[in-house]
């Protein structure tokens, strides 16, 4: 099957069930921690793949890094994941959660990447440009460092990147001069 196609189908599946149980917005912050804290800790993979830990133990190891509660709507949601041989897709669902997630409820994932700390003024000035060109959006901000860029921004709006970078200026100068 399509690996991107059983993750759209689960989070789908707990989307309808958090809108019936009212635990959207609850459901949404712990699979966007799964989906940070998934990539993060390298031996979660191997435990959930793991065919000798009962399906039980890898469901308390993902509801601790969910910070859900046992019995909750996502407790019963992970253990039925489990139960049927996707713990691998577990970060995939996660992701594709959060997506779903942040297209019915109009959130722009936005990130501000710049070569070096900037003050809040200066930040809050490039986040009132993206507003006006995102009306009714709710921007959902996060900035990163990132000393190669050399100068300049950085931003990136869902899968488009716009970059305001003296590393970029300086790539379209070097294309320029040989070509």
């Amino acid at each position: 099957m399509n690996d991107g196609l059983i993750p759209s189908r689960y989070a789908k599946a707990l989307y309808k069930l958090a809108v019936e149980t009212g635990e959207c917005d609850t459901i949404y912050e712990q699979m966007r921690t799964v989906s940070g804290r998934y990539s993060a800790i390298d031996e979660l993979k191997r435990v959930l793949l793991n065919p000798y830990i009962p399906a039980e133990d890898k469901g308390k190891v993902m509801l601790q890094i969910a910070g859900a509660e046992p019995g909750s709507s996502l407790d019963k949601f992970i253990l039925l994941v489990i139960k049927n041989n996707r713990a691998e897709f577990l970060r995939k669902i996660a992701l594709s959660y959060v997506n779903l997630y942040r297209e019915k409820h109009n959130i722009a994932k936005v990130v501000i990447e710049t070569a070096a700390e900037l003050p809040q003024e200066k930040i809050d000035a490039i986040i009132e440009v993206v507003k006006k060109q995102l009306p009714g959006m709710t921007l959902e901000t996060s900035t990163e460092v990132n000393p190669d860029l050399i100068g300049g921004f950085t931003v990136t709006i869902g899968d488009v990147l716009l970059d305001a970078s003296v590393k970029n200026e300086l790539n379209k100068l070097r294309f320029k001069l040989l070509s």
